[in-house]
């Protein structure tokens, strides 16, 4: 299975990029993920937790950084046993692209599946794979952008204050006018 995205990170180039790179990132962002050690050149060793339809398991496994053009794109590798649940694998190429709001993160993400897991169906792990890329690539982006409440609340008050902002006001204000 393929799915391709891609995601607008509030940050330069080069911070997107140190992101992809750091073990406590990546624990972060990926979904279950327990254990993640190691660097990018020698690659990471993961401890992973998931439950695909009616199968749970823990995966260990591997991810290695491979064709690396800095500050520029990666491909991400990776393979986790989940003992008698199978095991799953695949890759994403990373492609990181200055734009004017800060940096574009393209992925083209191929994964596949074996063993118990590979017999729930291909509408199941279909689903299952495309909510773990978007939980990731949406939980790196908060990560490196960091908190976004603050600046914006910050902002509607200014602008409250100046008696303008009704269209940046959240929806529970514009109805009590508050």
């Amino acid at each position: 299975m393929e799915l391709k995205g891609s995601r607008i990170i509030k940050a330069d180039p080069q911070t997107v990029w140190n992101g992809l790179l750091d073990p406590e990132v990546l624990k972060a962002c990926v979904p279950g993920c327990r254990e993640m050690h190691g660097s990018p050149e020698d690659g990471f060793d993961a401890v992973v937790v998931q439950k695909v339809g009616p199968v749970k398991a823990t995966f260990k496994g591997a991810v290695t950084l491979s064709d690396m053009d800095r500050p520029s794109s990666l491909t991400m590798s990776g393979e986790g046993k989940g003992g008698a649940a199978g095991f799953a694998k695949g890759g994403a190429d990373v492609t990181l692209t200055p734009v004017p709001e800060g940096t574009e993160l393209a992925y083209n993400v191929e994964a596949k599946v074996g063993g118990k897991l590979a017999q729930l169906g291909s509408r199941i792990i279909d689903g299952f794979a495309k909510r773990m890329a978007d939980q990731f690539f949406e939980r790196f982006q908060q990560t490196i952008e960091g908190p976004q409440d603050e600046d914006e609340s910050g902002q509607d008050m200014a602008e409250a204050a100046e008696g303008g902002g009704d269209e940046k006001k959240g929806w529970i204000k514009r109805m009590t006018g508050g």
